[in-house]
């Protein structure tokens, strides 16, 4: 629309247009949103049934913290309900939580640190709780996982808790870094749910703009390939 503001050509101009209009339908569609990332996440835990996994990774983006760096769940916060449900119910030993601060101009504490003390609120006892609280992004989270539970001497595979959406980039790049792990997929966005007629002709604002989570993993999948990291 920007361009088609300063283009003088009118017939530019009304192909400019009707792309636009095009687009904007396409991608306020509930029903093709919903497909694509059902068609992308991971669906389906890898946790084989009875089962005990020596540790849980717990991965950020699930929290954050206000200015005056008090802690909140975000909605992304069935990743935190569901380690501590796999610890309750015996299947994982413990709990690696790896996520820093991924801001870069404002100090703020590592995400870990508030996800460890409502762990501990949670009943978790602090010696089944192993913090990660440096890591900036996905490569860092196998990473610096990696080189916890090494020094440990815990072997794999463990599972890896994250948001189904994030879980596609998420087990390429621990494969690369040579983690066997076990997905565990929560905060689901879309489901195999029964569409509503607004579903297919509706447009919708809040899908439309849903679609940046999908295509930052779209883009990160891409850039950790040319960079060697997935």
């Amino acid at each position: 629309m920007i361009i088609w503001y300063f283009i003088k050509d009118i017939k530019i101009k009304k192909r400019l247009l009707i792309l636009t209009a095009s687009l904007s339908i396409l991608f306020s569609n509930g029903f093709l949103r919903n497909e694509a990332e059902l068609a992308w996440q991971v669906n389906k835990s890898g946790i084989v049934p009875g089962k005990k996994y020596e540790a849980g990774i717990l991965l950020g983006g699930l929290s954050g913290y206000d200015k005056h760096q008090v802690g909140h769940f975000s909605g992304a916060c069935d990743r935190f309900i569901e380690t501590v449900i796999l610890y309750k119910q015996g299947i994982i030993q413990k709990i690696v939580v790896s996520s820093g601060s991924a801001n870069l101009f404002i100090k703020a504490p590592g995400e870990a640190d508030f996800l460890y003390e409502k762990l501990l609120a949670s009943g978790i006892p602090a010696k089944d709780i192993l913090i990660e609280n440096k890591s900036r992004n996905t490569f860092e989270n196998a990473t610096f996982s990696k080189h916890i539970l090494d020094s440990l001497h815990l072997s794999g595979p463990y599972v890896l808790i994250s948001s189904a959406f994030h879980l596609h980039r998420a087990l390429q790049v621990f494969d690369k870094a040579g983690m066997k792990v076990a997905p565990y997929p929560c905060a689901f966005n879309a489901t195999e749910k029964i569409y509503n007629w607004d579903d297919y002709i509706w447009p919708s604002l809040d899908v439309l703009v849903s679609w940046g989570g999908l295509v930052k993993e779209f883009v990160g999948v891409a850039m950790y390939k040319l960079t060697g990291k997935a």
